[in-house]
């Protein structure tokens, strides 16, 4: 639409009225001798992306404005549903001669006529309509979005839930990928540790590995802005506890995991975060590969805290002969890691489809652990198995370094005698860090992770993507709500 600009500094849209208020700003010149010109070639994509009860809401608000600058009463009821009734008609007659999808089409028509009626019939009867100012405000700011929702063990449903409030100091991430992950499903499984000591509760919105694009940014909020691609961490601290000025992160009380703790995740359309843990990416960097910045954080960390032990000693440098134990996507991702950084990579898995994802690259596999450990200087746990770690343990070479990422290893009885008498180290990693994420964002390009983004799902059949990954068919699997780089 195009208007005279004296013509609205004499009379701009009336911020009172809950909808129509072009409807209103032309009947007031019209009313003066004005016209209104319609110009038919002047296409136009008018796109609501509303849920049913918003197009409800959206009628009512509209049949209430039109009661109030005069152009309709209730005596218009009647009328108005006739002709929804013949519009209803015409869509289900047009929808039988479509392409496809004809039921899903009339379907559609049938609930969207049925919901525009209902709400404008509403607005039309209904007395001291809109009159309370909290009705009024709930009535436009009823904003939601879809989400995958836990609500208890092996209760998932994929719903309609409100998008949370944006507070200073936050920013709201349309999500454009999440990565499943192992933790997903122990939280469908009831078995995470922090729900089975009521540290975390039900419902939560899972996902803590995704990528998005921001879409509206809190007061206090100067170093992002709308329509910056991003990744966010996913322990997410208080900053300001004696644990957390130390670095320790993990150890904050009040901390919130993003999709495990405290704090809803990104198996949703939308998921607001504080900003202080929010990465812009470059534009090199696409958001699905981008998705999985947070594993390649959590293996960078447990890198980090070997400090000296990667090489073996602050004197020995160069190639290492390293294994990793275990090849689902963290497993894989360490070896990807400690290839790309020029060390010798040994992967260990008993199931030969996951071990087959490294054929033609400079990664070795082996599925004898007993006997396929001698020579290997840093050993790298990411199964959680007490008893692949009891076997590590025994059959190492002395002298041996490990790294322990995997979670749960369940309690049993041990002896250290293994590990004092044969001089070997035993780090243990969780979590990550922003500067893990920094450098994780360094080094995506350089990765080949194909066997882990290639597998993608619309979000409503999250419980097939579940079932693929955790009967191994997949070794990875991505939910895609929505991806603004390939719109561009």
């Amino acid at each position: 639409a195009a208007i005279r600009k004296d013509l609205w500094e004499e009379y701009p849209f009336d911020p009172a009225l809950p909808g129509l208020e072009d409807i209103d700003w032309a009947k007031f010149w019209m009313e003066k001798g004005y016209k209104v010109v319609y110009e038919p070639q002047a296409g136009l994509y008018h796109i609501h992306e509303e849920t049913w009860r918003q197009i409800k809401r959206r009628y009512y608000r509209e049949a209430v404005a039109a009661r109030w600058i005069g152009i309709k009463s209730k005596r218009h009821v009647i009328l108005d549903l006739y002709s929804e009734m013949i519009y209803l008609a015409e869509d289900i007659v047009s929808s039988l001669f479509s392409g496809s999808n004809k039921l899903y089409r009339i379907h559609e028509s049938v609930l969207f006529r049925f919901y525009k009626a209902y709400g404008n019939a509403r607005g039309l009867l209904e007395k001291f309509s809109l009159q309370n100012p909290e009705r009024r405000d709930a009535l436009f700011f009823d904003r939601s979005c879809k989400a995958v929702v836990i609500e208890g063990v092996n209760k998932a449903t994929f719903t309609e839930v409100p998008i949370p409030e944006i507070k200073p100091g936050d920013v709201l991430i349309r999500t454009a990928y999440v990565a499943i992950c192992g933790t997903d499903l122990e939280i469908l499984d009831g078995t995470l540790g922090y729900f089975e000591s009521g540290m975390a509760k039900y419902p939560i919105i899972p996902g803590h590995e995704f990528s998005g694009t921001v879409v509206a940014v809190g007061n206090n909020v100067s170093d992002i802005k709308e329509g910056d691609s991003v990744v966010v961490e996913c322990i997410q601290s208080c900053g300001n506890c004696p644990q957390c000025n130390k670095g320790n992160f993990i150890g904050c009380a009040d901390r919130a995991e993003v999709g495990v703790l405290r704090r809803d995740g990104a198996y949703s359309e939308y998921v607001v975060t504080p900003a202080m843990f929010v990465h812009v990416l470059p534009d090199s960097i696409d958001l699905r590969s981008a998705a999985l910045c947070e594993p390649i954080a959590v293996a960078l960390k447990g890198f980090r805290r070997l400090g000296p032990y990667l090489n073996g000693s602050t004197q020995k440098t160069g190639k290492q002969r390293c294994a990793v134990v275990g090849a689902g996507p963290l497993g894989h991702l360490c070896a990807l890691l400690l290839d790309n950084m020029g060390h010798e990579v040994t992967v260990f898995d008993r199931d030969e489809r996951r071990l087959q994802y490294f054929q033609g690259s400079s990664i070795h596999v082996n599925n004898d652990l007993v006997n396929g450990l001698s020579g290997q200087e840093l050993l790298v746990e990411v199964t959680g198995d007490p008893e692949a770690l009891q076997s590590m343990l025994v059959n190492s070479d002395p002298g041996t370094t490990f790294l322990l990422l995997g979670l749960p290893y369940a309690q049993r009885s041990f002896s250290f005698e293994s590990i004092v008498a044969y001089d070997k180290t035993v780090v243990g990693s969780v979590g990550s860090a922003r500067e893990d994420f920094i450098e994780a964002i360094r080094l995506l390009p350089s990765l080949k992770m194909d066997h882990l983004i290639d597998h993608c799902f619309e979000p409503e059949n999250f419980r097939d993507a579940w079932e693929k990954f955790r009967s191994h068919e997949i070794l990875k699997g991505l939910l895609k709500f929505s991806d603004d780089r390939e719109l561009k």
